[in-house]
């Protein structure tokens, strides 16, 4: 690898230097290594593109060339998170990401994505078009130059966009890699733009098609195919697009975003004009638009969580700061509920892990509102401070940062790192939440005196708190007398099976690895802890008990590096009550201690629900009733044969499970199928959370039924 030539000077042939590395290895490994130096030298020297061009200029000029694509086929996780079903959503989400992008640098207003029949994505946007003439040094297309070098884009160049989204700018180029056919139509020099690749290479050069005809918009039209080879599965899931389009649109105040899913008719209606569509064929389609922004998105969150709100309208207001390259949007509201649900978000990339611009909204939320009660003389002297969860219970809040140049943390952007995110919101709120304070007395004084409630509710806690502090080896004695643990000391080989009832607890503690596996079996469903306060939750043996056996603490007190298991595991029944249950147990996790399911550490077991008892050789376990079917088809095509009327056995609970079945089909590391729990996008489980503990029985029955062997926010 040639690394003393500048990055500035253009890459003739696609992907020379690393397929120069490829061909020169002689080992897989040796490969790997190449394809990670290769990525590494390319974000080293992201910084030294030009950067001379005005932000109005986009043509071929700003596409600056980076890289080719024979990585993104031999690491794709690294570009797009993984490749099961998250990484296949994310193919859309860089699509229209870009045409997003159009819509902040003020040129777009409407996007159309569509679901294929064959699973195909297509995505029309009305912006200024990917551009077509030459990119110099290249000798091909501005639209050949993003669909196959990797970091090839206006948003390179400091032309082109001021600010924009996408994962690190990969964009279209990853997509192309990573699927088998991708159909290019661009709307632009009053001419119709086509050209197709098939497996990354184009068919063509960019055909000039038919002249654009009068009023008709500029803009780009991508259609693409993911690779079968490359993905799990390459069928999309209509809710989770659904749900990313519309904080989309909430994010980008007017911006229309429609969604259409013409795989299979659909008897739903437009959500925006509550019409069905007038077409013979009824397909799925969805239509969002909020000319309020974020202010319409706490309103939204506020209503699908049930909540009743302390003051009647949504605080909003918003700022920014040219000479840094920073705006910032803040909505809020609190409501009487008991927990808080605060969105971050920069660039319109949801950012789960918070950082900076979260700190300072946080920080600012604090001080401006002890400040203000000691001011008024809500708080006392002898009070002490209100803390940062006081502050926050029941508060509903989204806060969206664009900035010039972000810095995110982790390849999928999920923590922003800027140090003037921070400054700047912190100021922001401590301005305008100030003085929307000072213009609202009496609902300043109603949200001080909830804060003060939940205040009382923690230290009334206080007790309870201490005793669920971590354990020592020495002070095993503090463990909940159910508890079953495991002889290692090592969190990292240790895992927690959460078991509903004793029976199947019984079972667990029979047939489990003693050395690595400890079991805690709770009987019955614990308190729901979406609509209990503090005090009462810790008041709850079951969730103390729980709590204490993880080790972390709870709430702003919770310390990851104290949890003594590294899997903690929830074991329910597959039906709708083991459902039920196991939501209860994820929210107690998603409220108090959320950062066990960021790390990774929190599993959903996936007992079966049905054993095949062939006559000769050995049994099946299916989980699904789909997998019965196709088993018993394959079984009986090869010649197998079930014994009459007792063939196939139901499982009803885990507790009709000998140790021996619970061990080989739900326990056995070697067997087991577990489902890791992470929150792909806090809004949507948020809003699944409160619809299915809140007051609302019918559609939290309707959830549970449709989705309790399919639950959507957990991914194995």
């Amino acid at each position: 690898m040639d690394r003393e030539k500048p990055l500035r000077e253009p890459v003739t042939q696609e992907g020379s230097s690393l397929a120069d590395s490829l061909e020169n290895a002689t080992s897989k490994e040796e490969q790997l290594k190449a394809v990670d130096e290769h990525i590494n030298n390319a974000e080293l020297q992201d910084g030294e593109l030009d950067e001379s061009m005005t932000p109005e200029h986009y043509d071929a000029s700003d596409l600056k060339v980076l890289e080719g694509l024979e990585a993104v086929r031999i690491r794709p996780g690294m570009y797009i998170g993984s490749t099961g079903p998250r990484g296949l959503h994310h193919l859309v989400y860089e699509i229209v990401d870009n045409s997003v992008d159009e819509a902040l640098a003020g040129y777009a207003s409407h996007i159309e994505v569509t679901i294929l029949p064959d699973n195909g994505i297509r995505v029309v946007d009305d912006g200024r078009g990917i551009p077509v003439d030459i990119v110099p040094g290249e000798g091909v297309s501005g639209v050949e130059t993003v669909m196959t070098k990797l970091h090839a884009g206006g948003k390179f160049g400091g032309g082109g966009y001021a600010v924009s989204g996408g994962l690190h700018g990969v964009g279209i180029s990853v997509v192309n890699a990573l699927s088998t056919r991708v159909d290019i139509e661009v709307r632009r020099q009053g001419f119709h733009w086509t050209q197709t690749y098939i497996d990354q290479k184009p068919t063509a050069r960019l055909l000039k098609g038919k002249p654009m005809e009068e009023g008709e918009s500029t803009g780009t039209s991508v259609t693409f195919w993911a690779d079968g080879k490359i993905f799990e599965t390459t069928t999309y899931d209509f809710e989770i697009l659904r749900n990313r389009f519309q904080q989309m649109a909430f994010l980008n105040k007017g911006l229309k975003i429609s969604l259409t899913d013409l795989r299979e008719p659909d008897q739903a209606g437009d959500e925006v004009s509550g019409e069905e569509s007038e077409t013979e064929d009824k397909f799925q389609t969805v239509t969002y638009q909020y000319n309020d922004g974020i202010k319409d998105y706490v309103d939204y969150l506020v209503k699908s969580r049930k909540a009743t709100p302390v003051e009647p309208d949504v605080i909003d207001f918003e700022a920014e700061d040219l000479k840094i390259g920073i705006s910032a949007e803040i909505a809020m509201q609190w409501t009487t509920a008991y927990s808080e649900a605060v969105h971050t978000f920069a660039n319109t990339i949801s950012t789960t892990e918070g950082g900076t611009h979260e700190e300072g909204f946080r920080a600012a939320l604090t001080s401006l509102v002890n400040r203000y009660a000691r001011e008024k003389n809500i708080l006392k002297d002898k009070d002490e401070n209100l803390s940062g969860d006081d502050v926050r219970e029941g508060l509903t809040a989204v806060v969206s940062v664009k900035l010039t140049n972000p810095q995110f943390e982790g390849q999928t952007k999920t923590k922003l790192g800027n140090s003037e995110a921070k400054t700047f919101v912190q100021r922001v709120m401590t301005d305008k939440l100030g003085d929307w304070f000072d213009a609202h007395p009496n609902e300043a004084k109603n949200i001080i005196q909830k804060a003060i409630e939940a205040s009382r509710a923690r230290l009334a806690a206080k007790k309870a708190r201490e005793n669920t502090r971590r354990k020592s080896i020495f002070e095993s004695a503090g463990m909940p007398d159910k508890l079953k643990d495991c002889q290692s000391n090592n969190p990292e080989e240790c895992e927690l099976f959460i078991v509903e009832g004793d029976s199947a607890g019984g079972s667990a503690i029979q047939g489990r690895n003693p050395i690595t596996q400890a079991i805690l079996p709770l009987r019955g469903k614990i308190l729901n802890t979406e609509r209990a306060s503090l005090d009462r939750m810790m008041k709850s043996d079951t969730i103390e008990s729980l709590i204490t056996a993880v080790g972390g603490g709870y709430g702003e007190d919770f310390d990851l590096n104290k949890v003594r298991y590294h899997k903690v595991i929830i074991m329910a029944d597959a039906d709708v009550d083991g459902a039920h249950i196991a939501t209860l147990n994820l929210t107690l996790f998603f409220r108090y201690m959320r950062p066990m399911i960021t790390a990774g550490y929190v599993y959903v077991a996936m007992p079966p629900l049905y054993r095949l008892k062939w006559t000769k050789g050995p049994h099946d376990f299916v989980y699904t009733d789909a997998e019965r079917d196709r088993v018993l088809a394959e079984g009986k095509a090869a010649g197998r044969q079930l014994p009459k009327g007792e063939g196939i056995q139901r499982y009803k609970g885990l507790g009709e499970m000998s140790y021996q079945e619970l061990w080989e089909t739900t326990m056995d590391p070697e067997h087991r199928i577990l489902k890791q729990v992470q929150i792909e996008d806090a809004e949507a489980a948020d809003e699944t959370f409160s619809m299915l503990m809140g007051d609302e029985v019918e559609p939290r029955r309707l959830f549970i039924q449709r989705n309790a062997r399919n639950v959507s926010w957990i991914d194995a």
